[in-house]
């Protein structure tokens, strides 16, 4: 059964079929499908569940199989996700997904979940993709073309509470956000999440929206948040001075740390439940250059230190938001500032010892 991505929502509302098929090259569409289905799965008592990564010729389909066809004495339905990054998952592989789509056929105790880039014909019509698709549900993730952009970064704000003015004022605006993101789909997200912190729910004016997206200072927040990771202790005290005497807001630079913390902590727990650091990476979404820093950091991150992290995060907020915490300065941008250091001195100090 082939899906497309606009209907999973009411799809999943309807129910859940024992398998599901993701393919394609949009990161952050991938990722949203995958969590609308874990959260309906998780709805429905699917309490346990299983990641694998197909990596290399000698993966162990073996265990994706095993895995499928066991449940543990505390939950009677379970989710099995299986990415396979390269697209081929060889003749093995091809075996195996054939036998996992037998087995899905009339199975409400499993739930399978398989994310695959974007496939050319040959692999689209191939037996173990037919018979996947066949067996549950195919949903292919299309990029959104540039003229479609202007109404999707719409329908992003509204879900945030937020709009642009109407009329042709207002299509001018969204037509100036998707130039700036350039059809990246992940930038539009972030600038779409940055209003959010920067302005109230209501209209946004064509002022808010392009001071917001053309504010240099804005992309500094996150070379700080880079820098705190690569522990440059120095260079993130001249930055948080520089971004205080920009103007910059103190809520964006305590949401650009505070989700980094929030982000390695919730690595460290997946780490600590099993999954390898790969895996958890991609599922708690960091990408890139800072994928490079988390992977150094984490494995000698503790869960204990990462929990003081969050309490000062937390106490941060306060601060930034006009509370007087003790032992903490009542100044905000000073408050940031130990918050940013604590962070990055771990991070100093980690770097010395690799």
């Amino acid at each position: 059964m082939q899906l497309a991505l606009n209907q999973l929502d009411a799809h999943l509302q309807k129910g859940l079929k024992p398998l599901y098929l993701l393919h394609g090259d949009e990161p952050l569409l991938q990722q949203e499908a995958q969590d609308a289905i874990r959260t309906a799965a998780r709805a429905q008592g699917y309490a346990e569940r299983s990641s694998f990564t197909v990596s290399g010729a000698h993966f162990d389909w073996g265990a994706v199989l095993a895995a499928g066809g066991s449940l543990s004495l505390f939950a009677d339905k379970q989710v099995i996700e299986l990415r396979i990054p390269g697209g081929k998952p060889g003749k093995d592989g091809s075996a195996a997904l054939q036998q996992i789509a037998a087995a899905a056929q009339g199975n409400d105790s499993t739930l399978t979940l398989i994310s695959l880039p974007r496939l050319d014909k040959a692999t689209r019509t191939s037996a173990w993709f037919s018979a996947l698709e066949a067996a549950g549900v195919g949903i292919a993730i299309e990029p959104i073309a540039r003229e479609q952009l202007p109404r999707w970064i719409a329908e992003r704000l509204a879900v945030q509470g937020q709009r642009v003015a109407a009329g042709s004022e207002g299509q001018h605006t969204l037509q100036f956000f998707a130039d700036r993101v350039e059809g990246n789909l992940l930038a539009a997200h972030q600038e779409i999440q940055k209003l959010a912190l920067l302005y109230p729910p209501g209209e946004l004016s064509a002022g808010q929206v392009e001071s917001a997206v053309l504010n240099v200072a804005r992309y500094d927040v996150f070379q700080l948040a880079e820098a705190v990771l690569a522990g440059q202790v120095g260079r993130v005290q001249r930055m948080l001075d520089g971004l205080r005497a920009e103007g910059e807001a103190e809520v964006l630079v305590h949401w650009a740390l505070a989700e980094d913390i929030r982000q390695l902590a919730r690595v460290r727990a997946a780490i600590d439940a099993g999954r390898p650091l790969g895996a958890a990476l991609r599922e708690a979404r960091v990408w890139g250059k800072k994928e490079r820093l988390y992977e150094r950091l984490l494995p000698r991150l503790s869960a204990r230190r990462l929990a003081q992290l969050l309490m000062s995060a937390h106490r941060v907020d306060g601060i930034v938001k006009g509370l007087k915490i003790p032992d903490w300065p009542s100044d905000p941008w000073l408050a940031l500032a130990r918050l940013a250091q604590q962070l990055a001195r771990v991070a100093q100090g980690e770097a010395a010892r690799g």
